[in-house]
């Protein structure tokens, strides 16, 4: 009762309609992505891939834009920094989902049906979980407290060096063991269904498998995102968006990933900079305000050393 209570208030500083309108043309535009250009299964080439980029980067800024002359530089400040935050983490995470396709040998045409559905997913998730958080802030502001200590330890287990990634065992994820006890799983792939018959029996494909194991880290993946940008603004419209329009750009970001991971080989580490950064600025809430032009002023310089540095410095093995 106290969290439904919560989740209203944080809805109620703006209208309606602006909620509307905006679900309304996400939907819109997650329909014309499916339903019209990529109706089939196809490998997305990187020109196709790079120009969805700009697509939604550019939709992304044209709402910052009418932002700023609806709301004012402020609000537009926040979702610009909760946005390239959000980016930047959806980024490191996208190389999990290479080592899932990988690890699954999923097909080049058949991946972006699976990315598009765990978007439609991380979108529901990631709304619920912003405005319960935004909602308990408000009501509890010591929460803050306990965020910005937790992104602090975010930032610093992500610098900190660990086993390879590519040791993932997505067969060990307890979702996809318990679908498995209760739901019979094909053989092999149908094409780009998730469900198929099998011995005259309806069964899943390991396709869907794939999906369980994409929206369950994504699942994880959001108990790191939502307090970033919680760090960044409390206000659940801007929070919302910025995330959203983020997670949106991230199968075209996926497939052009793919073939240029070298130019992300310091992204790790200032994003960890940036998470550390961000959670000392909500523990020291109560002494000093950090202004949201000084965090985004922080946010992309990090990232624009990271790039650089991917860019300019060269691994070990082509130095030598």
């Amino acid at each position: 009762m106290l969290l439904s209570c919560a989740v209203v208030a944080a809805l109620t500083p703006l209208p309606w309609w602006a909620w509307a309108l905006f679900f309304v043309f996400i939907a819109a535009m997650l329909a014309l992505d499916l339903g019209l250009f990529h109706r089939g299964a196809q490998e997305i080439k990187l020109r196709e891939a790079l120009a969805w980029c700009g697509v939604w980067i550019g939709l992304a800024l044209a709402f910052n834009a009418l932002l700023w002359f609806w709301q004012g530089p402020e609000p537009a400040q926040q979702f610009l920094a909760g946005y390239l935050v959000e980016l930047c983490m959806s980024v490191d995470n996208l190389f999990v989902f290479i080592l899932l396709f990988a690890w699954f040998k999923v097909p080049s045409a058949w991946q972006h049906r699976v990315l598009f559905w765990g978007i439609v997913g991380a979108v529901l998730m990631r709304s619920a979980f912003i405005l319960a958080g935004v909602g308990l802030l408000n009501r509890f502001h010591w929460i803050i407290y306990l965020f910005g200590a937790f992104l602090v330890f975010t930032g610093l287990r992500m610098a900190w060096p660990k086993r390879s990634t590519e040791e993932i065992h997505p067969d060990r994820n307890p979702v996809v063991r318990l679908f498995r006890h209760f739901f019979p799983v094909a053989a092999s792939f149908d094409g780009a269904r998730f469900f198929t018959r099998e011995n005259g029996r309806r069964a899943a494909t390991p396709l869907f498998l794939v999906l369980l194991v994409v929206e369950t880290t994504d699942l994880v993946f959001a108990f790191d995102s939502v307090p970033a940008v919680l760090a960044i603004t409390t206000n659940a419209f801007i929070a919302l968006t910025s995330n959203t329009f983020a997670i949106l750009g991230l199968r075209s970001l996926y497939f052009a990933l793919n073939r240029v991971m070298p130019l992300f080989r310091f992204l790790k580490p200032g994003l960890a900079i940036i998470l550390v950064f961000i959670g000392a600025k909500m523990l020291a809430t109560h002494w000093f305000e950090v202004s949201t032009a000084v965090s985004l002023s922080v946010i992309g310089s990090v990232l624009a050393a990271a790039v650089l540095a991917s860019r300019f410095i060269k691994p070990p093995a082509e130095a030598d």
